[in-house]
C-alpha cells in the first residue's frame, strides 16, 4: 500500500455529503490514514480510483447514476487487489453479501459510531502494512 505522509490513502464514496464529512473526520483522526478523495456516485468513484490509486475505499451501496455494487465490479476489474469496505444501512444484508462476493473486504453499518469506523479502518491498515 502506498502512503501519503506515511499514512494510507483512503477514498470515500457516498452520495450523502454528511456521511462523507463524518467519515473524513473520523479517518483523518486516525494515525494511519488520510482521505485523499471523495466521490458522490459510482461513476465518479471509478474515475477517481484510476487517478488516485487509493489504498482503501469506503463504498456506499445505494447511490444515484451508478450504485456501489456496479462500482465495486468496475474497480475490481481495474485493480484486483483493490481494498473496499462497504458502508451500508441496516436492512441491506443481501447487498452487503453480494458486495463481499465481488470483492469487498468488510463492511461498516450505518448509522456508525466513530470508534467502530476507527477500529475497522485501523485493523485493516495494520493487517496490510
Amino acid at each position: 500500500m502506498s502512503k501519503v505522509n506515511n499514512k494510507k490513502k483512503v477514498m470515500i464514496v457516498d452520495d450523502a455529503g454528511f456521511t462523507r464529512a463524518m467519515l473524513k473526520n473520523i479517518i483523518n483522526d486516525t494515525k494511519y490514514a488520510e482521505v485523499v478523495g471523495e466521490a458522490k456516485n459510482g461513476n465518479e468513484a471509478i474515475n477517481l480510483y484510476k487517478k488516485l490509486k487509493p489504498d482503501m475505499v469506503t463504498m456506499d451501496l445505494i447511490m444515484p447514476e451508478m450504485g456501489g455494487l456496479e462500482a465495486i465490479k468496475n474497480i475490481m476489474k481495474i485493480d484486483k487487489k483493490a481494498f473496499i469496505i462497504v458502508v451500508s444501512a441496516i436492512g441491506q444484508q443481501e447487498l452487503i453479501l453480494e458486495a463481499t462476493k465481488i470483492g469487498a473486504k468488510d463492511f461498516i453499518r450505518k448509522p456508525f459510531k466513530k470508534e467502530q469506523v476507527m477500529e475497522i479502518i485501523e485493523r485493516h491498515i495494520m493487517a496490510t502494512s
